[in-house]
Order: C-alpha cells, then sequence, then structure tokens
C-alpha cells in the first residue's frame, strides 16, 4: 500500500470521518472547509446499527452513547392513534439499537480527534473547482485560486457540491417538500424511547426523536427533536401562524406543550430543504464523491450520516488496499453503488406515502402499512433498511456478524 497526499472537501460527517480513517491507514490528510469556525448545521439525526459500526471502528461509539439517546425502534400513528408502522430493532436481533444524536455531539466527537490524529483542517477554503496536473490534482477556491495539490481529492461538500461538474452524467433534483426543525428541552424525557411519528394523511407528518444531551459543556438536559414537514414553498416563516401551529401540534400529540412551550418565535423553528443527487459513479479521475455530495436522498428512511459513514469507512479500505488508484476509484464505486441505490429508490418510492400532495396514497399506506410490519418476510425486509444494512432489493445485506459484535462489545 502506498501512503498517498490527499485533499478532502467538507468538513460534516463524511468528510470528517474519512479523514480520521484515512489518517489511520497512514495517508497524508487535508481536510478543507468553507466556514472560517465550522459547526453543524441541523437538528437530531438518528444513528442506525450500520452508523454505529462505524464510529466503533474509529473507536468513537463509547463516546457517542454516552451523549445520545438509545432508541428501540420506530413507531408511526394516524391522527386517530392506528399504528402504521412499529418496528422494533430487538426483532431483529436482541443486542441491535439505534442512537438519537444531537448534531452537534457527533460534530464534536469527529472533530476533537482530526488533530489528534494527524489531520490539517484548512478553514475558510471554498473549494469550487479542481484541475488535474501532471503530478495530481489542484484544489481550487474562488476565481481559481490554488488552495493546494495533493494525489487524490475526496468530494464531500453536501448535495450542493460544485465540483460534481466533474461527473457530467450526475443530476441534483430538488425535493418540492422539506421540513421545519426545533431541538428543545426534554428533561422528564417524555419522548425517550423510539422515533415517534404521526401522519395525517399525506400532507401532515409530526415527529419526535430523542437526541440525547447534546454537546459537552453546552447541553446536560435530555433533548428531543421535532420534525413538522411542509412544502418547500412554506419553509419562509415570516408568515408562519404560531399560535395556530400549536395547536394542530397538540391536537396530534398532547405530550408536546411543554416541549413547545419553549418555541416563543416562529424563527426558532429551523428550515430544511432536500436533494435528490444520482450519479451513475462516485469517482472520475483522481477525484471521489461521498455522502450527499454522492447521494442525497429524502430523509424518510433516516440514512443520510449513515450511508456517509460507511462510505468513509470503504473509501479508506479501498484506496489502501492497492497502489492502482484508478482502480481503488473503481472499486470504490462497485462496492458502494448497490447499497446507496437500495436506498435512494426505496426512499423515492416510500416517500410519497407521508410528504406529498396525493392524499389516496395515505389510504393505503393506513391499511395495509401495519400488516407488513407484522408479517415475518416483510417485517426482517423493514427491520433490515430501518438498521441501515439492507444491500439490495434481491435481500442480500451488508455483512451482519461485524456489525453485531462492534454493538455487542462491552467498552473499554
Amino acid at each position: 500500500m502506498s501512503r498517498l497526499d490527499i485533499g478532502i472537501v467538507g468538513a460534516g460527517f463524511a468528510g470528517a470521518a474519512a479523514a480520521l480513517f484515512l489518517a489511520e491507514r497512514g495517508h497524508r490528510v487535508t481536510l478543507y472547509e468553507e466556514a472560517e469556525k465550522p459547526a453543524p448545521v441541523g437538528a437530531g439525526i438518528l444513528m442506525q446499527p450500520s452508523g454505529l459500526s462505524v464510529l466503533a471502528d474509529l473507536g468513537l461509539l463509547q463516546g457517542a452513547l454516552e451523549r445520545g439517546s438509545r432508541v428501540e425502534g420506530l413507531v408511526c400513528t394516524t391522527a386517530s392513534g392506528r399504528k402504521v408502522l412499529d418496528l422494533s430493532y430487538r426483532d431483529l436481533f436482541a443486542d441491535w439499537y439505534g442512537l438519537g444524536m444531537h448534531r452537534g455531539a457527533l460534530f464534536e466527537l469527529l472533530h476533537g480527534q482530526l488533530p489528534l490524529r494527524g489531520v490539517t483542517l484548512v478553514t475558510g477554503a471554498s473549494v469550487q473547482s479542481s484541475r488535474l496536473t501532471r503530478r495530481g490534482i489542484r484544489a481550487l477556491g474562488m476565481d481559481e485560486r490554488e488552495l493546494g495539490e495533493h494525489e487524490l481529492l475526496v468530494v464531500a461538500d453536501g448535495a450542493r457540491s460544485a465540483l460534481r461538474r466533474a461527473v457530467p452524467e450526475a443530476r441534483a433534483t430538488p425535493y418540492p417538500w422539506g421540513a421545519l426543525w426545533f431541538v428543545g428541552k426534554d428533561p422528564e424525557r417524555i419522548f425517550d424511547g423510539s422515533l415517534q411519528q404521526i401522519a395525517d394523511d399525506t400532507r401532515t407528518l409530526l415527529g419526535f426523536l430523542p437526541c440525547g444531551l447534546g454537546p459537552r459543556q453546552r447541553h446536560e438536559t435530555p433533548l428531543v427533536s421535532l420534525f413538522w414537514s411542509v412544502p418547500v414553498t412554506d419553509l419562509d416563516r415570516r408568515h408562519f401562524n404560531l399560535g395556530r401551529w400549536k395547536e394542530r401540534v397538540l391536537e396530534l400529540e398532547p405530550r408536546a406543550e411543554t416541549l413547545l412551550e419553549q418555541i416563543r418565535d416562529a424563527e426558532q423553528l429551523l428550515p430544511a430543504s432536500y436533494y435528490d443527487v444520482v450519479m451513475p459513479r462516485f469517482h472520475a479521475e483522481r477525484l471521489m464523491f461521498i455522502g450527499d455530495a454522492a447521494h442525497a436522498t429524502s430523509p424518510q428512511l433516516g440514512q443520510g450520516t449513515n450511508l456517509a459513514l460507511e462510505d468513509a469507512r470503504v473509501l479508506a479500505a479501498c484506496v489502501s488496499a492497492s497502489s492502482n488508484l484508478a482502480a481503488s476509484l473503481a472499486r470504490f464505486s462497485g462496492q458502494r453503488l448497490g447499497h446507496v441505490r437500495y436506498y435512494q429508490r426505496t426512499s423515492w418510492a416510500l416517500t410519497p406515502f407521508f410528504q406529498s400532495d396525493m392524499t389516496p396514497l395515505a389510504w393505503l399506506r393506513d391499511a395495509f402499512m401495519g400488516a407488513v410490519c407484522r408479517f415475518s418476510p416483510t417485517q426482517r425486509i423493514m427491520l433490515t433498511t430501518l438498521s441501515g444494512v439492507q444491500n439490495s432489493f434481491a435481500g442480500t445485506t451488508l455483512p451482519l456478524a461485524p456489525i453485531r459484535s462492534r454493538l455487542a462489545a462491552k467498552p473499554e
């Protein structure tokens, strides 16, 4: 294995994890971040067994468990209380679980390791394009200012990546639906234990995800992330009727009263929009794409962070396994395409049942999904999908034994 000089664009979860894996394998890593002071964007995330196993490989699982909130499963009901989804990880494996986390807590875990593992972090560096040279590839900023030259450039700068132009066949399509988020305190742990959602036809989706304690020294009270589905045309909060919205939320979930009292201004509700990014391959010459830059999708299955972390792990393994860089890049695309395509297509198919103007789909969802959850063969597929390990529509999964051993391992 040759030691490479590698540049990574974007210091989010995908970029930071890739930097740690690559540095651990002896590569020289420079991590470019556009922000002067990098910080996480967004609200709560649900770490699945697949993503937790990656954190275990990085030696960060115990730190995540200390700050996160254990999630035993997913429950989705209608406004009348009828169960649409009821999935428990233990019905797949007794020792499996998810973990609700504040984005800041995961950001803190990953970024805290960068200097310890020899990663060079360059902030205020907006990489807009790249240029091949005889010896490698240059990262270029605004006005084509040279930021650095590397043997490989890993692109992890999100769904709106400017560098994706290097793969002309790639496409990025905005979703017509987004969300409003709020992270509040839940000292009584009302929403602990599961990701809870309430769906009323296909135009109303309310969710609550326990997020643990958040970043150290900033939050020491249990947190919960509230999710409210809206068309992207309604993300502008200037005309948002906060009082009427609170009344609607309480109609759907009376236990949210204490949480809603913390929201005194509509500006506290953070808007989020989503993209569908599809690439025929995740590499070009001396370029590799990971995370949302490669395969952003609807958050309906909650897999974005988990897929990004798996990208980082596989990337490091492929790059470090051979001195032939072109073969390593092609191997990465080959190994990741099946897993990613499954989640992109499944998300594309399921999202209209929960977020769309196609209200007749709600009847099909409410009539049949509950039964599908209880039928053993389909229940297993739904659980492997939820856990982030389903690898294809043919029924294959990621290797389960290593994931089970990592989740069951006792912390040192």
